[in-house]
């Protein structure tokens, strides 16, 4: 078929649904487009992109094999051919010798060039045949390659005799290089950098998605043909403890990045008799860089598909560093699963080794892709970071102005320079303690040349600082300072004026002193010496800095004082995502954008595909229903409850007494006749605090506590597992001991820590309640300039402004993710009940689930529907056991 393919390898005999799937998706990555892709979590969505799209690679390698060698057998047999002189007359100004001579030339090129591609190609693939054999590969790492090149000044410590010096010379590495060139233009010899193969790059929003993904590729047809490789952050990947008991993402990446750097940990060679060198306290040098054991473990990689959990459990055995064999991993790799951040975000991309010319990317879970993209590319500073980078950055200068060339000096006064603009907007100075300067509460939101022009720094060229803080490093530089000399007469803070303050910092400093004098080697000794020392708050001034290199129109600045310098701050918001997903569009070969529940469509194909510069003609939007028979679903919409109320949970409304008691009465009715779990959505946690008080003083709560026992959701992520295993285990102790409890009810938010991820499959979802409609508040300052820059932007369509469809688009993708919760499998059943008159509005269903919409009933009274919720529990001939979504605000 034509850019198609009848039959597709499968685990086991596929749904039609999920038939149609992989043919619509190969038929997209065939043509080159940019696919929507909706399909709803129990239809086995993984499985379909694993075996559609490797499918597809699978013969685009093949195609592109017999390509060549018909190329290579036409170019051969055409110069084995022996050509005459032409005699008839040429149309080109050049003699006939010359275009003969050009023309054999070319062919002579193409041939090479075509013998030279069918070599490494053969070499790949017998390379990764006798990695899976399981037999050792020796061969030298090329030292000329970019990437090599860079393991090996990251992984592999110098062995080079140290200078015998004194004083300032040990602080060589601290320095910053000379800086002659602004010139933007790449330096290096793409030649040298290691060749990427055809490959799918598959990307999700968090780690526990990846290893998911990654056990269906175990489970696929694929398994044992195909080279997987997940990249992760040092956090997720890194075997050191120490380092891993540091915490933080930013303390994990510093403590990392010195690591590579320290050499203390080898044998030096022996210094000239009678020569005296002053040592300092050992640092600490990570155990698991070594060069050998990192291709070892890269070769592993290749060789078996292996989720995180397992890397890590490789990477301890073969005492090498999942982080860094990854990356070495990543060229050769046919499909590289990675998190959105590292893919979405050009600088991450690039340090990670992502090359995403003519590749496929496949991006998941991607109904929040536009807010993603915002998040990513946003900034912020608080005053304290702005001061505290500039006390550091000036006492940097200050100690080493003697031994900076003049370039260097002068780009780092325009970034003091630049801080100082930044600290007068929020109307504070810099040398002062930012927590005793006072400021004026309030919010300024300017344009990007606005800011700039009130920052007074609009005569600074920001392209020219952002590559000098790539190429020179600075942000680095600054940390190995401060944490060298940190207690030693360098503060970590911008100094005081106040007493109390001075003898504070003081203190801190003779700490730091303690811990520096002595050797740093016991596990508690590091922990705290990385834990005390403060992270360098220029890299935040560095990621700001870039920010404020956006395009006038695609951001704004917004000035937030808080009544003290260290509590205000500026912050960037981006409103052009298109902007920097254009890049991402540019490159591929083709982007697909799938996800449980993708409605609406209407603001990823405007927003970010039309505002990129994609055609209509290259998008493809492909939706199917689910795999449930239909009576196993049954939505209702709620309009009034029981004593008549009307289901109206507007903001002005939602706080009155009288719809807190119908919405009580509502969920008592719903446990009288629902077994197993209810799961009731609010749309805050300030609101589900409100609504659970006022049960508690009527009474309501005891009511329902009576037949079900009652969880809430709590509010630190570590205590979701623990909350989510107790509220199963009660629902198994009801379903087996025929108590008075029925079953659990949970009460969560929507947007928050179970609204998403989480599977309340079978009887952890018999019912599901939404309180509201979870509108997002329209005078926040940045939702109010979105919608703004959209009105201005982009058409209006259906008597709606684009500003309007956002807040309607926002508050229903936060509904259609909280109602896909119960339904998670073919056998599995649910009813979902949204209570709030505003649902049964045809703007409002358009906007559900293809396969919810067909389904849904609205329902004026309580009565029928409460009958429709109660016949599936009284019917004997049924299977259908209910679960009920409510939706109120």
């Amino acid at each position: 078929m034509e850019n198609g393919r009848a039959q597709f390898p499968f685990p086991y005999q596929p749904y039609d649904i999920q038939e149609q799937f992989m043919q619509a998706l190969y038929k997209t990555l065939d043509q080159g487009k940019v696919g929507i892709f909706e399909s709803p979590t129990g239809t086995g969505k993984s499985l379909s992109l694993i075996c559609g799209a490797l499918s597809w690679l699978t013969d685009h390698e093949e195609k592109s094999r017999q390509k060549t060698a018909a190329l290579l057998h036409e170019g051969e047999a055409s110069l084995s051919t022996s050509t005459a002189p032409s005699s008839a007359p040429s149309s080109s100004a050049e003699p006939d010798w010359i275009t003969d001579f050009v023309h054999k030339k070319a062919e002579r090129d193409l041939v090479s060039k075509l013998k030279e591609e069918e070599l490494k190609r053969k070499k790949r693939a017998e390379r990764l045949e006798m990695i899976r054999n399981n037999v050792q590969l020796k061969y030298a790492m090329k030292r000329k390659s970019c990437e090599d090149e860079e393991a090996f000044k990251l992984l592999q410590l110098s062995k080079e005799e140290e200078t015998e010096a004194q004083g300032d010379q040990e602080d060589e590495e601290l320095i910053i290089a000379e800086y002659e060139s602004d010139d933007e233009s790449k330096t290096r010899n793409d030649e040298l950098v290691e060749e990427h193969v055809n490959k799918i790059y598959y990307c999700s929003r968090t780690h526990s998605q990846l290893a998911q993904f990654v056990h269906e590729v175990q489970k696929s047809p694929f398994s044992k043909d195909i080279s997987l490789v997940t990249l992760g952050s040092r956090q997720n990947l890194c075997i050191n403890e120490e380092v891993r008991r540091l915490g933080s993402i930013q303390r994990i990446n510093d403590c990392c990045m010195e690591m590579q750097k320290n050499k203390r940990g080898e044998k030096k060679p022996h210094h000239k008799e009678g020569a005296k060198r002053k040592r300092g306290p050992a640092k600490p040098v990570c155990p698991y860089n070594k060069a050998s054991a990192l291709q070892q473990m890269r070769d592993s990689v290749l060789g078996t598909v292996h989720d995180i959990e397992q890397m890590l459990k490789l990477g301890r055995e073969t005492h090498s560093c999942p982080y860094y064999a990854t990356r070495l991993a990543v060229p050769p790799a046919q499909l590289v699963v990675l998190p959105y951040q590292m893919l979405l975000h050009e600088a991450t991309r690039r340090a990670a080794g992502v090359q995403l010319k003519g590749q496929v990317v496949i991006i998941d879970e991607a109904h929040n892709l536009s807010d993603t993209l915002s998040s990513i590319h946003s900034a912020e500073l608080t005053g304290a970071q702005l001061c505290r980078a500039h006390s550091q950055l000036t006492q940097y200068a200050d100690r080493y102005k003697s031994r900076l060339k003049a370039k260097n000096l002068m780009y780092i006064k325009q970034i003091l320079f630049v801080i100082e603009g930044l600290v007068r907007v929020l109307g504070g100075k810099v040398g002062q303690n930012p927590q005793s300067q006072t400021t004026q509460t309030g919010t300024e939101l300017h344009s990007i040349n606005n800011f700039l022009f009130k920052a007074q720094i609009d005569n600074i060229n920001l392209f020219k600082l952002q590559r000098y803080f790539e190429k020179s490093m600075i942000s680095r530089k600054l940390v190995g300072f401060v944490e060298k000399y940190a207690g030693s007469g360098v503060s970590l803070h911008t100094p005081s004026s106040s007493n109390k303050e001075n003898r504070r910092t003081e203190g801190l400093n003779r700490y730091l002193q303690t811990l520096q004098s002595t050797q740093i080697n016991a596990p508690g000794q590091r922990e705290d010496f990385y834990k005390v020392l403060s992270a360098s708050p220029m890299m935040q001034v560095e990621v700001f800095f870039m920010a404020l290199t956006n395009s006038n129109t695609d951001g704004r600045v917004l000035a937030h004082r808080q009544g003290t310098l260290s509590e205000s701050s500026v912050k960037f918001l981006l409103l052009n995502p298109a902007v920097h997903f254009a890049e991402v569009l540019k490159q591929c070969r083709a982007v697909i954008i799938a996800g449980g529940t993708m409605q609406p469509v209407s603001d990823f194909k405007q927003e970010l595909l039309f505002s990129a510069g994609v055609g209509e003609e290259r998008i493809t939007e492909f939706s199917c229903g689910h795999v449930i028979p239909p009576e196993n679903i049954l939505p209702l919409v709620l309009c009034s409850g029981p004593s008549g109320q009307e289901l109206d949970f507007t903001f002005q409304n939602r706080d009155s007494p009288r719809m807190m008691d119908e919405t009580g009465r509502i969920l008592s009715n719903i446990c009288n006749v629902v077994p197993g779990g209810v799961v009731c959505f609010f749309p805050s946690y300030e609101y589900s605090r409100r609504i659970v008080s006022h049960w508690e003083a009527s009474g309501a709560l005891t009511r329902l506590a009576n037949k079900k026992k009652i969880f809430q959701e709590p509010k630190k992520a570590n205590q979701v597992e623990q909350v989510l295993s107790e509220f199963s285990r009660c629902i198994q102790r009801c379903a087996v001991d025929a108590g008075g409890l029925t079953g659990a009810l949970l009460f969560s938010v929507v947007g928050g820590k179970m609204s998403e991820g989480i599977n309340f499959s079978d009887d952890l979802g018999r019912c599901v309640v939404m309180v509201g409609m979870p509108y997002p508040n329209i005078k926040s300052p940045e939702l109010q300039e979105k919608m703004s820059y959209l009105d201005k932007h982009l058409p209006h369509s259906g008597g709606r402004s684009p500003g309007q469809a956002l807040i309607e688009n926002l508050c229903m993708k936060a509904v259609n993710q909280s109602i896909g919760r119960a339904i998670r499998h073919r056998g599995d059943y649910s009813s979902i009940v949204m209570c709030d008159r505003r649902y049964s509005r045809p703007a409002t269903l358009s906007k559900l689930p293809t396969w919810i919409k067909s389904r849904t009933s609205t329902h004026t009274t309580f009565g029928p529907a409460f009958a429709a919720l109660r016949k599936p529990f009284t019917s004997t001939s049924s299977s259908l056991f209910c679960t009920v979504m409510y939706f109120l605000q």
